[in-house]
């Protein structure tokens, strides 16, 4: 986000001060970011949208904006209630191009840890420098297929449509601001009605102040507590990720295979030599399960200058349900599992291992997975006894669990799923 902000300031200021060329060049760096392979182009991406010509046009848009002259515009998404030109999908496209750096070092970690080949000295394209506003490029490391680079994109970001919509804010904010101004001038457009009510249809003030985005920005100038009403809602409103069932139709693949996924895990002989293969699958399995709460894994997470590793953390983006809940309570923004394949009991050194990652800023809440437990109940009196010296709040799963809530996602039983989580997470709190 930052970077977004970084760049449409950049542009918008440069417009404001008279600097065209300037601004006219930075927004012809911008194109269809073929890399993620998320534009709407039936066949192979074709690089349309943005660059070259359609700079100049949008330049042109934001240049004879009195939304961008006035100050009006604040961020990017703004520029779909009030610029002409500018649609969903350019917005989309300026900001895939804006956060490719990110982008990138989030392909390359997903590749290193899935084993995905990578080519060197692949040009990245361009890269925005918030420093400096200005792009640069630099040669790196990216999978290649038909000779063209290829960027992962978090399926956690990626939606269907845009919180901003011109016409979802001209009629239900800026009209509606505009018939309370009729009715409080008891102007001609009030209307009396048989039952003593006033009213002023918004047909009339389509009449009155006519229609389209130089209507939006004109009446928007004059009546800024609309948009700022309108701003104040979107913060509020749940913009929740794309489930895995949409994203897997859109993509024409099939839905996960839970047998598998949880095969892979439960499968393997327990001990040392298959440590890291059991880390993997459970990475899979976990991701897959707790997705869209728990996102952006981060295996083998380095802490402390490298000198302690958290086998996978996950960042918690849950907007209901028990992480959700956790979160509220507790410090949780990240959610750290370590994984233990080993043929006998977890104790106390692996607790302590897993409480020595927390801290209030990294979050204080996590799990330990592992094949199974002599004595279950005694370890979760050892998980309780690290929650009451305020070490962190620390739930075991184990082979038997996992099972369970891969039953209860594969019939998406939600309720069944989290209500096991919040079950065992009160056994330390209680």
């Amino acid at each position: 986000m930052h970077l977004i902000q970084n760049f449409f300031k950049e542009v918008v200021r440069l417009i404001k001060e008279g600097e065209d060329s300037k601004a006219q060049a930075l927004l012809s760096v911008l194109s269809e970011p073929n890399e993620t392979h998320l534009g709407l182009s039936a066949d192979k991406s074709r690089g349309r949208a943005v660059g070259e010509e359609s700079a100049h046009d949008i330049w042109d848009a934001l240049h004879e904006s009195r939304a961008a002259r006035s100050g009006l515009l604040e961020d990017l998404e703004d520029t779909v209630l009030m610029i002409k030109g500018i649609s969903v999908d350019i917005v989309s496209d300026i900001a895939t191009n804006i956060i490719r750096a990110p982008l990138i070092q989030y392909t390359q970690q997903m590749c290193e840890w899935h084993g995905i080949p990578m080519e060197k000295d692949v040009d990245s394209g361009a890269l925005w420098d918030s420093r400096n506003k200005e792009w640069t490029s630099k040669f790196v490391s990216l999978p290649v297929a038909g000779g063209r680079r290829l960027m992962l994109v978090p399926k956690g970001i990626v939606r269907r449509h845009l919180s901003y919509d011109a016409g979802e804010y001209c009629t239900h904010y800026l009209l509606t601001h505009l018939q309370q101004v009729e009715l409080d001038a008891n102007s001609s457009l009030v209307q009396l009605l048989k039952n003593k009510k006033r009213r002023v249809t918004k047909k009339s003030l389509k009449e009155k102040y006519g229609t389209g985005k130089d209507m939006i920005v004109r009446e928007t100038i004059k009546h800024p507590e609309a948009l700022a009403r309108y701003r104040k809602d979107k913060k509020k409103e749940d913009h929740p990720a794309l489930p895995l069932e949409v994203i897997t139709e859109i993509e024409n693949e099939a839905a996960p295979d839970w047998n598998t996924l949880l095969q892979k895990v439960v499968g393997l002989p327990t001990g040392k030599d298959d440590a890291g293969a059991y880390e993997k699958a459970v990475e899979g399995l976990l991701t897959a399960l707790f997705y869209p709460a728990l996102m952006y894994p981060l295996p083998q997470r380095e802490i402390h200058e490298g000198r302690k590793r958290i086998d996978i953390a996950y960042t918690n983006m849950a907007q209901a349900r028990f992480f959700q809940w956790v979160g509220a309570h507790y410090p949780a923004p990240h959610i750290y599992f370590e994984c233990k394949n080993y043929g006998r009991e977890i104790g106390n050194p692996e607790l302590d291992q897993l409480g020595g990652r927390f801290s209030p800023s990294r979050g204080k809440v996590g799990f330990i997975v592992c094949r199974s437990f002599e004595d279950k109940a005694l370890f979760m009196k050892r998980c309780r006894d690290t929650a009451i010296d305020d070490r962190g709040f620390i739930l075991p799963l184990d082979d038997e669990d996992l099972v369970a809530l891969t039953e209860s996602r594969k019939t998406d039983a939600l309720y069944e799923r989290y209500l096991f989580l919040h079950e065992r997470f009160n056994e330390l709190i209680n």
